[in-house]
């Protein structure tokens, strides 16, 4: 046994692959799968923005598919959003602001479907939870987890939508972080009464450390494989 790092890679498949929009683009990612089962539950994750340097590899993002897999039998699916880039590669077209971005969205669920992958919940950190905000209630997922949510472009028409979207929806927001702090984030998602909003003592906006990936990992994979957490810290 030896303790998991920040570098540590766990047990799985993984496997380049390619979404395809429905308006001609084709963008690149990663699909993370158990080594030695099916999956139980499938983890759609959606980058930082990508204008300040937002991509599949932002680390959360990347610590979630190189231990999930392995841990919770998670399939867990990284993609670069239309016009990012990451050492996988560039994905097609240019930034929108989150709105040719839906399209990005809905590819990615569309191969997760394809693939017969199951379970799938979305996973955003900061501009992904916008992402997640705006277009899950679009689609056949279980529910949304937002992990540091700015509620920047995300409006509260956005937010209202959840309403008549029978599905979980959960932000875990770090209590010191610079954008929505957690008194100002139940605030924002106080128009969608379901919605839990969970505060993480000391932590700020990017999950910086390994105790914050730890606290990030157990409560995902909580959400997602009830009585999975704590999530071991050796392997």
């Amino acid at each position: 046994m030896e303790e998991i790092r920040s570098g540590t890679i766990l047990p799985g498949i993984r496997e380049d692959i390619e979404l395809h929009t429905s308006d001609g683009l084709t963008l690149v990612g990663e699909l993370a799968l158990p080594a030695e089962s099916a999956p139980a539950v499938t983890l759609i994750t959606l980058h930082p923005l990508p204008t300040h340097g937002g991509f599949m590899d932002s680390h959360i993002l990347r610590k979630a598919a190189n231990r999930l897999p392995a841990m919770i039998s998670a399939a867990v699916l990284r993609f670069n959003t239309r016009g990012t880039t990451s050492p996988r590669g560039t994905s097609q077209g240019s930034f929108d602001g989150g709105v040719g971005e839906a399209a990005d969205v809905a590819a990615a669920i569309k191969f997760c479907a394809d693939r017969g992958l199951p379970k799938p919940w979305l996973v955003g950190l900061s501009f992904g939870t916008e992402l997640a905000i705006k277009y899950g209630p679009d689609h056949d997922i279980l529910g949304a987890i937002l992990l540091s949510p700015p509620l920047h472009r995300a409006t509260q028409q956005d937010l209202a939508r959840w309403n008549d979207f029978d599905r979980p929806l959960l932000a875990l927001v770090p209590e010191l972080d610079e954008f929505l702090p957690p008194a100002e984030a139940a605030a924002g998602f106080a128009i969608v009464p379901k919605a839990q909003v969970i505060a993480f003592p000391d932590e700020k906006h990017l999950w910086v450390g390994e105790r914050a990936t730890r606290s990030v990992l157990d409560q995902i994979a909580e959400i997602t494989v009830p009585g999975s957490a704590p999530l071991p810290t050796s392997f």
